[in-house]
């Protein structure tokens, strides 16, 4: 594991891991939860949380090809965030976006907001993922604004059936850290 990638999990560890029976958005159980807002909000974590996504993003080869990246608001924004940041630094410059759940009511009804993805190569990303489901609903938003969706790109993956659920559409799941890697399987 690179050093970016055990500083941001011993980070992860310490901030966002709170132990105890809860019930997560998918309405699943579990004996932990992790509260990634508190890493990725965390001004220690978010340069890191970039950097991770774009070494991802550069070992499979889409680090040249994209135009932007984002998701769902509001676990992607500040991974969006922080990978457009940290982009600049590289001298690999990609845009971010958020898409919102539903399309506003007034101004431009917009459901994706930022750069026009229309006719752009895109990751959808996400700060956790359990089911996927909230990634699925970024990447119908993007695909209808006209984007091509070439990945899903997670921080933390639950390994709960997300990947699994996104690959059957067709869509590369990558994923820079799991469960696994935090000893909570």
């Amino acid at each position: 594991m690179t050093d970016t990638r055990q500083e941001l999990l011993d980070l992860i560890d310490e901030l966002a891991v709170v132990r105890g029976k809860v019930t997560l958005s998918s309405g699943r159980e579990a004996d932990y939860y992790l509260d990634l807002r508190r890493v990725t909000l965390d001004h220690r974590s978010a340069p890191l949380i970039g950097d991770v996504v774009l070494d991802l993003l550069e070992a499979e080869g889409l680090l040249e090809t994209i135009d932007a990246v984002g998701g769902l608001t509001m676990g992607a924004d500040p991974v969006g965030t922080a990978v457009m940041h940290r982009s600049v630094v590289r001298g690999t410059p990609v845009d971010s976006f958020v898409v919102r759940k539903e399309a506003k009511k007034h101004g431009m009804s917009r459901r994706v907001e930022g750069p026009d993805v229309n006719g752009k190569r895109v990751v959808a990303v996400e700060d956790t993922s359990t089911t996927g489901g909230s990634v699925l609903t970024a990447v119908e938003a993007l695909r209808e604004a006209g984007a091509e969706v070439v990945a899903v790109a997670v921080v933390m993956d639950r390994n709960t059936g997300a990947k699994e659920r996104v690959e059957a559409t067709g869509i590369p799941y990558l994923t820079a850290l799991t469960t696994s890697d935090l000893g909570l399987d």
